[in-house]
């Protein structure tokens, strides 16, 4: 049993389940916030969002799974940054965690439920060989082109798949995700619409450091020098939203100022695009709420960040 203000522990998929339910039955709303772990500031801004969200009682679930099924075999599964034991001093002291689901594996590994490894002409991580593994998956199809999605051609497939897992088990009122991973959230609101999910989805703003680089779980990788590199795409954003807002409403124009700052300050660009906020479909002009969404590479940290634009003169 958990301590005072320390929340419970949960690895089995049917115990969070049973949780949940006697959560609800208590008279709570269950508030789930899924991360993948090593947790910073802007993940605790979901947590707060999380019990914020009821004007009732609220059980707050906070998950760490790193899902190996959005990352492509060529990317960053086996270095990305993990620290159990600190994510759960950090929810502890936030007071406001009821549980932390850590599940071992959410998926099925072959026929005697290993992981297999992948195999050959895999497209993510989690493949197997030998046919009888994980196989069903979730796609948004219009959303999950475009932006991330080009680059990475499996990530949002994967997202989408663990999230419809984490919602069957866990089965919460409301989810918050960070709307710095902005096309990730508009297609879980999406899939959530399109399956009938019975879920609140919340978009929590950006959190930044104190020099205006957004919060996130890789910024441990940045060199000093890299670090400060990469300050140019915030700064960028910055800038072009006021260049926007003070009547220039080119995307082109927009766009290659931004690409200019980038790539002077020794980044490599993946993608600067101004899309429609909801159908996140190219806009010629910032005539309607627009983001601007950016990827970008320094050193060996691909990095993401965006800005809103609600109004254009």
């Amino acid at each position: 049993m958990a301590a005072a203000n320390e929340p419970e522990v949960i690895r089995d998929k049917a115990a969070m389940r049973a949780w949940s339910r006697r959560r609800r039955a208590e008279g709570k709303a269950v508030a789930l916030v899924p991360t993948m772990g090593f947790l910073h500031d802007g993940h605790l801004s979901l947590i707060s969002a999380a019990a914020a969200a009821s004007a009732g009682p609220v059980a707050v679930v906070v998950s760490i799974y790193v899902n190996p099924s959005q990352f492509a075999p060529t990317e960053d599964l086996a270095t990305y940054p993990s620290d159990l034991a600190g994510d759960l001093r950090k929810l502890s002291a936030t007071g406001a965690v009821t549980a932390v689901f850590c599940p071992l594996d959410l998926y099925f590994r072959g026929s005697a439920g290993r992981p297999t490894g992948a195999s050959a002409g895999a497209v993510s991580c989690l493949e197997d060989a030998g046919g009888s593994g994980h196989e069903s998956w979730i796609r948004v199809e219009r959303l999950e082109k475009g932006l991330c999605g080009s680059s990475r051609p499996v990530f949002f497939r994967g997202v989408a798949t663990v999230v419809a897992k984490l919602f069957n088990i866990v089965e919460p009122d409301i989810a918050v995700f960070g709307k710095k991973d902005y096309q990730q959230w508009r297609i879980i609101c999406r899939m959530v619409r399109d399956l009938d999910f019975a879920i609140e989805i919340i978009g929590s703003e950006i959190v930044r450091e104190a020099d205006g680089l957004a919060m996130s779980s890789r910024n441990v990788h940045l060199s000093h020098e890299e670090r400060e590199k990469a300050l140019s795409i915030s700064r960028s954003l910055v800038n072009a939203r006021t260049a926007a807002l003070n009547g220039n409403n080119h995307s082109q124009q927009i766009k290659h100022q931004i690409v200019q700052t980038l790539t002077e300050a020794g980044g490599q660009v993946d993608y600067v695009e101004i899309v429609d906020q909801e159908s996140l479909v190219r806009v010629e002009k910032i005539d309607r709420p627009v983001v601007i969404c950016v990827a970008a590479w320094f050193g060996k940290v691909r990095l993401i960040d965006n800005i809103e634009i609600q109004t254009a003169s």
